[in-house]
């Protein structure tokens, strides 16, 4: 049995996934009453046909806490149609590409202020002090939320994510409290802005309405809890995933500083390469075949989306790193109804750091030998803290 929570795993699952993409492509794992996908092409039926697979979750029968505490913190990545569709075209009015794009000059101000803060030093965690905090500050100001208070985001954040995988780890109680305590702080905010309108994302999600359709305050309750958490935990671990790649391949760095007109397909390429977010669950809504396999309806779900990306039917070569990689069509942001809304946006967030990162800091090194210790849990994909030594071009 593989220990999906080991160091191990966690820093370097690809060799197990390719283990089971030639022996177990669909494989039942008995102590965790679950089952697995690891083909691109399984991936990409499970996370897309919500018509045989439900993204609601299923609730343990000895869990205490009753099911809708439990369940929402994730509401639209945990609904399925109609209420999905509901939902989803209510967000996106308060959340389009047009508001993602004007977002950008902040976004390098911020990634510039990080950096100037530390050009003087030689020395930086990437993680702590520039691939964590660049996206909270985005989301925290984006929600309207004091810079005091982004800590706490962190905080919530970790024990949720790492709560996600209590299918197999425990845990659920420390998520639990992370949740109830974020859904008291956005209750608090939601009512501020009911009083003193201010020009964020809370005000536009209280002021959206569709038809007779609007967004509940559960609703925004548990989009801001997404937001925060997602647009954290994915974004950060992008940012620090690109640039572990490519100080595992310099010669991709190399290649990208000659020609930084190719980022957009480097980022691409780290998305598939070391996608921040590994695996999605589903639940089996009727008896269901795939692979060859028989899934019993009601059954956990885990389609691996980081084996998925690294498939040897779908990519050619898929253990190299190319930034020229022309051929991509990833799974790092889902497929079907539930492709990540903040897709554009932790794309910006990447490019924009990355950047950041080429013009002022282009000779990177790791500061140590030291073994990296990998994020809490399964589902995301990164490491903790990148210790660095620098040459800073100011």
């Amino acid at each position: 049995m593989i220990n999906l929570l080991s160091p191990e795993f966690l820093l370097n699952p690809y060799p197990v996934y390719e283990m089971f993409r030639k022996n177990q492509p669909v494989a039942y794992m008995e102590p965790l009453q679950l089952w697995s996908v690891f083909t691109y092409e399984h991936v990409k039926t499970v996370l897309s046909d919500h018509a045989r697979f439900s993204s609601r979750p299923i609730v343990p029968a000895k869990d205490s806490q009753p099911p809708e505490q439990q369940l929402e913190g994730f509401s639209l990545i945990t609904t399925d149609p109609p209420k999905h569709t509901d939902l989803r075209s209510l967000v996106n009015r308060a959340f389009t590409p047009k508001a993602v794009s004007a977002l950008q000059p902040r976004i390098e101000q911020i990634a510039d202020e990080l950096l100037e803060g530390i050009a003087s030093t030689g020395e930086l965690d990437l993680i702590k002090d520039f691939a964590y905090p660049l996206p909270v500050i985005v989301i925290a100001e984006l929600l309207g939320v004091p810079a005091a208070d982004r800590d706490r985001f962190k905080e919530w954040s970790d024990e949720i994510v790492a709560g996600a995988d209590a299918v197999i780890g425990g845990g659920r109680a420390a998520s639990h409290q992370a949740h109830m305590e974020m859904n008291e702080y956005f209750k608090d905010i939601i009512a501020q802005r009911r009083i003193r309108p201010q020009n964020d994302l809370v005000r536009a999600l209280l002021s959206t309405e569709e038809g007779s359709s609007h967004l509940t305050e559960s609703d925004i309750l548990s989009f801001c809890r997404l937001l925060l958490v997602a647009g954290n935990e994915t974004t950060t671990n992008l940012i620090g995933n690109a640039i572990l790649a490519f100080l595992e391949h310099p010669a991709e760095w190399n290649k990208l500083l000659a020609r930084p007109e190719m980022l957009s397909t480097a980022i691409e390429e780290v998305l598939r390469f070391r996608s921040p977010v590994q695996a999605m669950f589903r639940t089996a809504k009727q008896d269901v075949q795939i692979g060859g396999q028989a899934i019993p309806q009601g059954t956990r779900v885990v389609a691996w989306i980081g084996s998925a990306n690294r498939d040897e039917a779908k990519f050619d070569d898929p253990a190299r790193f190319d930034i020229y990689r022309e051929f991509n069509p990833h799974l790092a942001f889902g497929q079907g109804i539930h492709f990540c809304l903040g897709a554009p946006l932790a794309r910006l967030e990447a490019k924009v750091a990355l950047t950041a990162v080429m013009n002022r800091l282009p000779e990177l090194a790791r500061r140590n030998a030291e073994p990296l210790e990998p994020a809490r849990g399964f589902i995301v994909h990164g490491v903790k803290s990148l210790p660095l030594r620098f040459t800073s071009q100011n």
